[in-house]
């Protein structure tokens, strides 16, 4: 394809959104899609969401976090760790519609009596009922169709006493055939295939300046991140 069509949101499904799907491909795209989520800097951009939604708090204050789409739970393990470090209370709940990528997760994180998991498939009543200061969507949002992720993020928009970091790929023929390239050695066409399709799926600009008016009245900051991202902070009342 030497044409990439970016001028709508593809509805193409990614094979990782089979969540009765197991096995060693699936442990092994977790993985792969963590390593280069690190290696693109892409985790730094919803930690820093995470410090602005927690600047003028005092460190003493428990702070609970929802990571939707969690995966491997690689990020929460970061953020437990920064945590850590800044002497901070948090209790991180990490969220995945598949069983066997919730209980990978558990095993990858033994040593983080701060995180848990749960398997939900969203939006569930779980995420409508619980009590929580943050919620994190870090490459789960583009999974949706417009209206379904409208409508979950008015959920958790209503529950989250902080706010919300999204952290999601910006739809671009460029970020497209980049990725191609960087990818040239993974062997795992899963990850390969995903990655283009999630892409295709990602978001412009002035989509999501549409839905932050649709949020309203929340304090809504969109800025364009590296590589190929934008990070959208929604910050509620109470933060």
């Amino acid at each position: 394809m030497l044409f990439v069509d970016t001028r709508h949101r593809s509805q193409e499904d990614e094979i990782m959104d089979d969540f009765d799907m197991t096995g060693e491909m699936l442990r092994d795209s977790l993985d792969q899609i963590a390593r280069i989520n690190r290696w693109l800097g892409g985790n730094p951009i919803t930690v820093n969401g995470v410090k602005q939604l927690v600047s003028n708090l005092p460190k003493s204050q428990p702070i609970h976090l929802v990571d939707l789409g969690c995966g491997n739970g690689d990020l929460l393990r970061i953020l437990a760790r920064w945590g850590r470090r800044q002497g901070r209370t948090f209790r991180l709940t990490g969220i995945d519609g598949n069983a066997y990528t919730i209980d990978y997760a558990r095993k990858l994180s033994k040593d983080y009596p701060e995180i848990e998991y749960r398997t939900e498939m969203l939006p569930s009543s779980w995420l409508e009922t619980a009590d929580y200061d943050i919620v994190l969507c870090t490459l789960f949002l583009h999974h949706f169709p417009t209206e379904q992720l409208l409508r979950l993020l008015k959920v958790v928009q209503q529950q989250a006493k902080l706010g919300i970091v999204v952290n999601d790929l910006q739809r671009s023929a460029l970020a497209y055939r980049l990725f191609q390239l960087i990818t040239l050695p993974v062997a795992n066409p899963m990850v390969i295939r995903d990655g283009l399709v999630s892409i295709l799926r990602g978001f412009k600009r002035k989509e999501m300046e549409a839905w932050a008016q649709e949020l309203a009245p929340s304090d809504s900051l969109i800025r364009w991140r590296w590589a190929f991202r934008y990070q959208w902070i929604i910050k509620n009342n109470e933060g």
